[in-house]
């Protein structure tokens, strides 16, 4: 080895270090500065295991995006530093996280504080589901949870629900994927970064029964039971909200019109605080007792009232048909 080789190494091992804390520096800062464009988009996969976290990583990378699979999350600042010396040939990092313990937790948390710090951009996407269904794709592959240890899966399912807690309410992001399969989680994947220009806000207006249970990726739940049921019409009831008949009877009760007015204000000024607070993505849940005349009236008419604000909008009627 060349004393120039001797060098480099002592460098090396006098700036690449980890502290007590468990976070790596790497002695090097991201501009923040005119350099900022250099700077890659960083997304954070995480959520349940079973729910889906591998498809999301694939949906990414075939998208374009540079994708590494289970990074110590101590690791993400470094990584997104080598990704800005990259002179724009590392444009957008995902890294796919697992939380399998606190001091995992606690290093994923001072890790995303540290690029708080250095103003990088991150989005943080939550893979959710239903312990039911998580027990069946356990089950189905016949392989333990990571976490059940000497007890049963829903024990393993628990432990890490509770582990995650915090970070599902820190999410930009949240996708249930209880009911859907892989080319749905695909197409959701698809619908919120294919696009090659991020809107300010992104909202998906859920229509949905009381009846089959509140949708668990919700961020605002909205009630529309306070409105005579259509299903109570014989004429009316073959059809859905999506019928102009339909429609029509449900903004002729009183009261819906200006339901629709006012939660329209308020969601203006919800949109208004979420894009001060980097929050991209919201879904709202719009119920009724079975999720197919009221609330899937509202939604078709909430949707668009959203959309003439510039608030890019996609209509998911989750329980209609279901009946």
């Amino acid at each position: 080895m060349t004393e120039r080789e001797h060098e480099r190494q002592a460098e090396h091992h006098s700036t690449d270090r980890a502290d007590g804390a468990g976070h790596v520096s790497t002695g090097t800062t991201i501009d923040t500065g005119d350099g900022n464009a250099s700077i890659p988009e960083l997304v954070i996969i995480s959520g349940m295991s079973g729910a889906g976290r591998s498809t999301a990583a694939k949906c990414l990378e075939d998208l374009g995006w540079f994708v590494v699979d289970n990074l110590p999350p101590a690791l993400i600042p470094t990584m997104v530093e080598l990704g800005a010396r990259s002179q724009g040939n590392v444009a957008r990092i995902a890294v796919v996280v697992d939380v399998r313990g606190r001091r995992f937790f606690d290093n994923l948390r001072e890790s995303l504080a540290d690029l708080e710090v250095k103003h990088v951009t991150r989005r943080v996407v939550f893979l959710e589901s239903s312990d039911d269904a998580l027990v069946r794709r356990f089950e189905s592959v016949r392989r333990p949870h990571p976490l059940q240890g000497d007890g049963r899966i829903v024990d393993g399912i628990a432990a890490e629900r509770d582990l995650l807690r915090e970070l599902r309410g820190d999410a930009d992001l949240v996708i249930d994927t209880s009911s859907l399969n892989v080319h749905e989680l695909r197409a959701k994947m698809d619908a919120q970064f294919a696009g090659d220009e991020e809107p300010e806000l992104r909202a998906t207006v859920m229509s949905f029964g009381f009846k089959y249970g509140l949708p668990v990726d919700a961020d605002l739940v909205v009630d529309c039971r306070f409105l005579p049921n259509p299903h109570w019409v014989p004429e009316l009831r073959p059809f859905t909200g999506l019928s102009e008949e339909v429609s029509a009877y449900v903004f002729d009760q009183p009261g819906a019109k200006e339901f629709l007015n006012q939660y329209t204000e308020l969601l203006q000024l919800i949109a208004a605080g979420y894009r001060r607070e980097g929050k991209r993505y919201v879904t709202i849940a719009v119920g009724c007792t079975g999720g197919k005349h009221r609330s899937v009236a509202m939604s078709e008419k909430l949707a668009a009232r959203l959309g003439s604000e510039g608030i890019e909008t996609v209509i998911v009627h989750r329980d209609m048909g279901r009946e």
